[in-house]
């Protein structure tokens, strides 16, 4: 462990507060992954409610689905763009700071994101709340490296973001149920309201409690401003970027492919920039090496079968089984569920390997083929017919989702060995920035593939698919092995 504090890049202070209590870390960003992502997948089942039901802004939109597919990319759009200033200003303030920054502002942001009314203001307010959830994770993988003995550093990367799972499965099981408790407080039409409420509690309590850890730790006050601040001053023109274009959009009524396009011109532009600055800054050696490169770009495939997912999981079941929407959330569920497992279950076995001399390329590149394979297979499943069983569909996503978790955390340990450690918090910024391309696109793609062809088969095929690219790319990846320490 001495030799491993050491080679750390962090300040004493932090080394030494989390000395012999990185797993109770591992517990504490768990839960902000928790948070985190039930705040960002509620969306999805809220509009698949508002189709249903014909309601709010989206349930008499002509194109419901390409309409709500382009709520979900403006909001990681949002996401998307603060991913390299996060880890920037992680590695400036304080890793833990942007933590706390992170789950305050986005808690508050899902909270006013039930209280607006129209869809402008409904599309501002999860833009704003995409800026402050993207900076968590770069800051949240730097932490976990840093703090973690090398021998275990994957396992705690897969430990912690099982917590995405464990979002991911309240935000779709619980939406329907918090949705049906907006209905009993009377909120009628109103009651999607209801989930956006209390996730943002959630959100708030678990930032109370990472404050008192982070401070009991440390001994000292937590300086939240000047990061805030700064977050906040690369977010309002940010902000105004994004919610102008769809403003223009809804003036000239451009058609939703128009606007997703348009929300992609100016995504390739933030990462243009942010790559010459890179450059300029002396760090495309480490930052953007080839092997590095690849990986970012491999990655875009995770994010965007991510999100497609994600977001349109519960619908794909509803319309492919002819099942009530509570039924198709549970049935969802499994696909999210499986990360609970397959996290924790890729890392072990990937730090299993980096202990006995063995590199962690092989078990990625196994895993993704597997999840291809099965998505294939869930895509003939939902092709058209005779309605698939649940049962079918639930496993079939529960088996495709094993093997799509455990990629992840495998993915992310190589691409954090691959940088000096000083510099992980921006690798990770350029990791996410770059790979959320996939996400920005995959809601409203998607969307736009099942309004025109009236099937989701389509866009699983297409989201398959890009996964095999990512296959490709990740073969000539040359992996960096970790130095153990001597005692491990």
């Amino acid at each position: 462990m001495g030799e491993q504090l050491r080679q750390r890049p962090a300040a004493a202070g932090l080394a030494s507060a989390f000395t012999g209590r990185y797993r109770t870390l591992w517990m504490i960003l768990l839960l902000g992954w928790v948070v985190s992502y039930a705040d960002r997948t509620l969306t999805g089942p809220v509009i698949a409610w508002m189709i249903d039901n014909k309601a709010g802004f989206i349930g008499d939109a002509a194109n419901p689905a390409a309409l709500g597919g382009l709520v979900g990319s403006m909001f990681f759009t949002g996401y998307m763009l603060t991913q390299y200033p996060g880890g920037r200003l992680g590695d400036r303030y304080g890793h833990r700071e942007m933590i706390l920054v992170s789950l305050l502002w986005a808690g508050v942001l899902t909270i006013v994101s039930g209280l607006v009314a129209g869809l402008i203001a409904f599309v501002a307010a999860r833009v704003l709340t995409g800026l402050g959830e993207g900076v968590f994770y770069s800051n949240d993988r730097t932490l976990i490296i840093n703090e973690s003995p090398v021998s275990r550093r994957t396992l705690g990367l897969g430990v912690v973001i099982s917590g995405l799972a464990i979002g991911l499965t309240l935000g779709i099981v619980l939406t329907p149920v918090f949705i049906g408790w907006g209905d009993a407080f009377g909120l009628g039409s109103g009651s999607w309201r209801m989930p956006f409420f209390l996730f943002g509690a959630f959100s708030l309590l678990v930032a109370a409690l990472a404050y008192g850890y982070f401070r009991s730790t440390t001994g000292r006050p937590l300086r939240l401003g000047a990061p805030a601040g700064r977050l906040a001053l690369f977010s309002i023109p940010t902000f105004l970027a994004i919610v102008a274009l769809f403003l223009i959009a809804e003036k000239f009524r451009w058609p939703e492919w128009g606007t997703a396009l348009g929300a992609g011109v100016l995504a390739a532009g933030y990462v243009t920039y942010v790559v010459r600055s890179v450059a300029r800054a002396g760090h495309a050696s480490t930052l953007l090496s080839r092997d590095v490169t690849l990986l970012y770009i491999g990655y875009i495939a995770v994010l965007y079968n991510l999100w497609f997912f994600s977001f349109w999981s519960v619908q794909i079941v509803k319309e492919a089984a002819h099942s009530s929407l509570m039924a198709a959330g549970l049935t969802a569920a499994f696909n999210a569920g499986a990360g609970i497992i397959g996290f924790p279950a890729g890392g072990w076995i990937a730090d299993w390997m980096v202990r006995n001399g063995h590199g962690r390329k092989p078990l990625l590149l196994g895993c993704s083929l597997a999840y291809t394979v099965l998505a294939i297979a869930f895509g003939f499943s939902v092709a058209g017919g005779r309605a698939p069983s649940l049962i079918l569909l639930g496993l079939l996503l529960f088996s495709s989702g094993l093997f799509f978790n455990a990629l992840q955390p495998i993915a992310q340990s190589i691409t954090g060995d691959m940088v000096p450690g000083e510099q992980r918090g921006r690798a990770f910024g350029l990791l996410n920035l770059i790979s959320e391309i996939g996400a920005v696109a995959s809601p409203v793609v998607s969307g736009i593939l099942r309004d025109k062809t009236g099937t989701w088969s389509a866009g699983v095929f297409l989201a398959a698919g890009i996964m095999a690219v990512a296959i490709v790319l990740w073969v000539f990846v040359r992996e960096r092995m970790p130095a153990l320490p001597s005692a491990a």
